[in-house]
């Protein structure tokens, strides 16, 4: 019996036995409620038809309320109908009543039926009497005698003989429920152990192919619906069998190709709808999660170039080949590549392969700059150098007047020219790693101080107020002359792109393990699309002003670089027309 309850608790049937049970529990349950209410209201709707035909006899014969003894009389001969009577002086004193002992009686006054008889000249409740200790069904009537205040004369009739008949009718119910709920429960589950045997045999059998064991199910002869299922599953798995085998390898071998894959690879059906894609192609178009369930390729896939791309695979027989750009902030290039699946044929599909070229397309663009930058740059000074040589050589050098601007004018250009190869020769040695940085505890005063001192000699023309606010005490692993060198240019760009009577702020903390040094400005602030640039060579926000300075070009690439080559990596963070603010975060030291 055990085995049998441990094989049925959980199954099919015998959830939908417990189903028909609570069913029919809530259905007797209704029923309880519902004829206890009515025979309830049935009985209270005939006690008060009752009290009512006594009410009207009542007015027909008052009583003396002037006669105790007639008064007493009259009471008991309005009792002998089977209701209590009671009557009430309107200050609530109990004149008589047909059961109750008056000396024991309290004033009627705040009983509600008596309350509202006074009020509006009948009062009916349904109340327990503490005089009875029971409920009763009242009815309260103001009489006015011929002289003297009103009474209430109140009628009341006790519910005893519902409760008996309800407790009477509800034992009968339930008994006959209960013997039903044994009936009814014994053959369900009869019939559900039966039916859940035969489902066990073919859910063990489901579960020994999902494992992959596809010996046949033993032969059912009812021939019945579960029999043909029987048999049908005992075929599936035989066919299932013999292709699983055929395509396992297959599957296992596309599936670690598509995993290794750098490249995102999509499967897109002759329907357009989605129907593989690997997590390279999710991340690429920004999907993350997603690997192909069936959906439109428009729901998953919002680029126009890359839809039409598809869409021609899907209509040609000639592979599409293009380049799309994803992203407007940090923009990433892709080549892509839609071939269309042939199948007997027909075309049943397209594959779709992105291949990311963002860092080629990068490199191209920072080459180019570079190449235009550099020549730009060099070209300045040296038309400069040569227009002044050739017009000295042509008889300016003996005007005396001129002769000496213009050689001032050819000195100051080849400065220029050599702090452009300075910059250039020092980056390739941070790149090639062959400039020497020794590494070593440096206390924040040590880098800080020297450089607010020379970028005062800058900012006191402009009117610039210069602030610091750090711990003295706090050390950094660095080279120390890099680590000036870094923030002086920190501090120069400050200066030359803020505004007279602005505010420069210097501020470094420890946070996690780290130095943060921070240079904040009130300058003019550095657009959005210009910020992932700013640290390129030769990138400026505002050439002409740049130049005008006396910039390179060259700052903040240099700073960069030599932060990187001691562990650390530099931020900005910028608004227009707020001011910009760089970060320095470089290793702490303990001392």
């Amino acid at each position: 019996m055990a085995a049998f309850m441990k094989s049925i608790r959980l199954g099919l049937f015998w959830r939908l036995g417990i189903v028909y049970v609570l069913l029919l529990l809530m259905v007797l349950l209704g029923i309880d409620i519902y004829v206890v209410q009515a025979f309830r209201r049935e009985y209270l709707h005939t006690g008060f038809a009752e009290l009512d035909s006594l009410a009207h006899l009542m007015q027909s014969h008052p009583p003396q309320t002037d006669d105790p003894a007639a008064l007493r009389e009259w009471t008991a001969w309005m009792a002998r109908s089977g209701a209590r009577v009671t009557v009430v002086a309107s200050n609530g004193t109990v004149l008589s009543d047909s059961e109750g002992d008056l000396s024991r009686m309290e004033n009627h006054l705040g009983r509600p039926e008596i309350s509202a008889a006074l009020a509006y000249g009948e009062g009916r409740a349904v109340r327990y009497s503490d005089t009875l200790a029971h409920d009763l069904v009242y009815l309260a009537v103001r009489h006015q005698p011929p002289a003297g205040p009103p009474i209430i004369i109140r009628l009341s009739l006790p519910l005893e003989r519902l409760d008996e008949a309800l407790r009477a009718f509800r034992s009968r119910l339930w008994a006959v429920s209960v013997l039903i709920l044994i009936l009814t429960g014994g053959l369900s589950l009869l019939f559900s152990g039966a039916l859940a045997r035969r489902i066990d045999r073919l859910k063990a059998f489901s579960r020994r192919v999902a494992e992959g064991d596809f010996r046949p199910l033993p032969v059912d002869r009812r021939g019945d619906e579960l029999a043909d299922l029987g048999r049908t599953m005992g075929e599936s798995a035989a066919r299932l069998d013999r292709t699983i085998q055929s395509l396992t390898g297959e599957r296992n071998q596309s599936a670690a190709i598509l995993r290794s894959m750098a490249e995102g690879v999509a499967v897109i059906g002759s329907n357009q709808r989605l129907t593989f894609c690997n997590e390279a192609f999710s991340r690429a178009l920004g999907m993350e999660g997603s690997s192909g369930d069936g959906r439109p390729i428009v729901e998953v896939i919002r680029q126009s170039d890359l839809l039409e791309a598809i869409r021609t695979a899907l209509a040609g027989d000639e592979s599409v080949k293009s380049e799309l750009v994803v992203g407007a902030v940090r923009a990433r290039s892709f080549a892509v590549t839609a071939a269309p699946v042939r199948s007997n044929g027909n075309i049943t599909g397209a594959v779709l392969v992105l291949y990311d070229i963002s860092e080629l397309r990068r490199l191209e663009r920072a080459r180019r700059d570079f190449v235009a930058n550099i020549s730009h740059e060099f070209k300045t000074p040296l038309t400069a150098i040569q227009g002044f040589a050739e017009t000295l050589l042509a008889g300016a050098a003996d005007d005396v007047l001129n002769r000496d601007r213009f050689l001032e004018i050819i000195r100051s250009n080849a400065v220029r020219l050599g702090r452009l190869t300075d910059d250039l020769l020092r980056l390739s040695q941070i790149e090639a790693g062959q400039l020497p940085l020794e590494s070593r505890p440096a206390r924040l005063s040590e880098v800080i101080d020297p450089c607010l001192e020379t970028a005062r000699l800058g900012a006191a023309p402009k009117g610039i107020e210069l602030e610091a606010d750090y711990d003295r005490d706090l050390a950094v692993n660095g080279d120390l002359n890099a680590l000036q060198e870094i923030l002086q240019n920190l501090l120069d760009n400050a200066v030359r792109y803020t505004l007279p009577s602005g505010r420069i702020t210097v501020k470094a903390a420890a946070e996690d393990g780290k130095i943060v040094i921070s240079v904040s400005d009130t300058g003019i602030g550095i657009p959005k699309a210009d910020q992932e640039r700013i640290f390129e060579r030769f990138y400026r926000v505002d050439a002409a002003r740049s130049r005008e300075s006396g910039g390179t070009g060259l700052g903040l690439s240099v700073a960069k670089h030599l932060v990187e080559a001691q562990g650390g990596h530099i931020e900005v963070q910028s608004e227009i027309g707020r001011g910009s603010t760089f970060s320095v975060i470089l290793p702490a030291s303990g001392i």
